[in-house]
């Protein structure tokens, strides 16, 4: 993705809108292609996006995480699970979804909400799609810990 397609451009925009991606949120990056997206949002001037390799101390500061490239259902609840401890209470998540399962769409709805989160918005790509959720109140977080 380093000479991005229109398509891959396409999932970034994706990912920033669906997760209300401002310049000023702290935004962090997990997943297979996690250098590229976070190179394409430096490009676009997102100053405060990091990856998880950049950012070693999870202390709740991030607003935004994108999750990004082609992984199993149970990578992804794995990349999430590592990432929750990144973000605010109040942060949200963009999921590019690029699977070869059939219909994942539910698995990760579901995975969102048992981590904590409520999906509130999604889009298809050329590539798969894109699901946004928000983090709940913290005590809804714990009770689904």
């Amino acid at each position: 993705m380093a000479h991005a397609s229109c398509s891959d451009e396409q999932i970034v925009d994706a990912m920033v809108a669906l997760a209300g991606a401002a310049k000023s949120h702290r935004i962090i990056v997990t997943g297979a292609d996690a250098y590229d997206v976070y190179l394409d949002l430096l490009r676009r001037g997102f100053s405060r996006a990091v990856t998880t390799v950049t950012c070693r101390i999870p202390c709740g500061q991030h607003d935004v995480a994108l999750v990004a490239g082609q992984h199993s259902i149970d990578a992804l609840e794995l990349l999430l699970a590592r990432i929750i401890p990144y973000l605010t209470t109040h942060a949200r998540v963009a999921v590019w979804i690029d699977t070869q399962e059939p219909r994942p769409g539910g698995k990760i709805r579901s995975l969102l909400e048992r981590l904590g989160f409520r999906v509130e918005a999604g889009a298809r790509c050329r590539k798969g799609f894109v699901l946004s959720a928000r983090r709940r109140e913290l005590d809804g977080f714990a009770q689904a810990a």
